[in-house]
């Protein structure tokens, strides 16, 4: 069978995959930097590009390779450009398709570093952003402009948990010749497939979900052959910001479990929401599962289930938001997320702490909020740790 007739539960655990002379079962590790030719004129033609095959680590990898093909099948893609983390994979898009006197148009509901990649170091570059509201389209249009070359939109965002209409937003860029970047992390190609509504480009953070336990960094780059496989690889290959093979093994073993975490986190953030939608101390839950979320019909239509993080308010700002989660047990204090471990998170101190009181306070980031990233543990047993905390309010 071809890997194009596979589900994409196949796909997680067979797609990309060669077996070498030894027949191994799983997937091997190549720990090398560098490969030997059988002769000068190979090595010529290898560098030249006139003949496919291994040159150096950098930029080619059988292990990694591996990862960026399961990965780009997975997305229903053409190409995939592995990275050293999840930030390199979009600095790596915008610097090798964008130019000084480019602007893009973001979602201002996005990563707090992500806003600081483009407000801070972009525009050294040149590159200018305009940051717009995630849900509302209009704003996207009447901010392009002639110079508009890329549309940058996370979904469902970071903290917020909103839900961009990746169609519309597809088609508004491709109306005004750009393109559309969606970052992909939260939901994986299990819950969400960015290209298939129209999307161009899309940016994971492994780092999360793709890996799943909390072992290590990377990110990826998705896309067609010319823009991903020439345009993003040739910035990969010259400027490294390489993934490690033995991080891409790791990301392999995590991939062969993603369609039955991201089902079973995406289970319990649902359990949760509910029963913190109806808890007398708190004020606000943002998760998509929820019918009373304003995106939840959206969320419904374009993807296959809800994802595992969610985020809700309480009265009292900070004070009342650390109190909280300096009495939780269980649930570990870490910014990261996508691990088997339940994780809370005080977003406008830790992620979103670097943008200024007005950026966050555009971006809906109360000093009261907090971000849960569900795990796999016993929902009841995290209901219970988080009640420690709301006793205490």
């Amino acid at each position: 069978m071809s890997d194009k007739q596979w589900e994409l539960e196949t796909l997680a655990v067979r797609a990309g995959q060669r077996r070498t002379q030894e027949g191994e079962h799983s997937d091997p590790l190549f720990m090398t930097s560098s490969y030997v030719f059988s002769s000068a004129a190979e090595a010529a033609a290898r560098f030249k590009g006139e003949t496919a095959g291994n040159i150096y680590s950098r930029f080619t990898n059988p292990t990694v390779r591996t990862f960026e093909e399961r990965l780009a099948a997975l997305e229903g893609a053409e190409s995939c450009v592995a990275t050293a983390s999840g930030m390199s994979a979009i600095l790596s898009t915008c610097l090798s398709l964008l130019q000084a006197g480019d602007h893009i148009v973001s979602s201002r509901s996005i990563f707090g570093s992500t806003v600081v990649l483009f407000n801070k170091y972009l525009a050294r570059a040149g590159i200018e952003t305009s940051f717009v509201s995630q849900t509302d389209l209009s704003s996207w249009e009447s901010a392009i402009q002639s110079n508009t070359k890329l549309l940058f939109v996370e979904t469902p965002s970071n903290p917020l948990i909103e839900v961009a209409d990746i169609k519309a937003l597809s088609e508004l860029a491709h109306k005004h010749g750009c393109l559309l970047v969606v970052d992909n992390c939260f939901c994986t190609p299990i819950l969400q497939r960015p290209l298939e509504l129209g999307a161009d480009i899309v940016i994971h953070s492994a780092t999360k979900y793709i890996d799943g336990q909390g072992r290590a960094i990377g990110g990826a780059v998705v896309g067609d052959k010319k823009t991903v496989g020439e345009e993003v690889f040739g910035f990969l290959r010259t400027a490294g910001p390489t993934m490690s093979a033995f991080n891409a093994w790791i990301f392999l073993t995590g991939l062969e479990t993603l369609s039955i975490r991201m089902q079973t986190h995406s289970a319990r953030a649902l359990e949760l929401a509910v029963h913190l939608f109806d808890h007398p101390k708190v004020t606000k839950v943002h998760y998509p599962g929820l019918p009373q979320h304003p995106q939840h019909q959206l969320a419904r239509a374009q993807q296959d289930a809800f994802g595992g993080v969610l985020a809700f308010e309480v009265e009292g700002g900070r004070e009342a938001a650390w109190k909280i989660v300096d009495n939780t047990k269980l649930l570990s204090i870490t910014a990261n997320l996508g691990d088997t471990k339940t994780t809370i998170t005080h977003p406008a101190t830790t992620t979103h702490g670097r943008l200024s009181e007005q950026e966050r306070n555009d971006a809906g980031i109360s000093d009261g909020l907090l971000r849960i990233a569900v795990g796999l543990e016993s929902v009841k047993d995290i209901k219970n740790d988080l009640e420690t905390g709301l006793a205490k309010l």
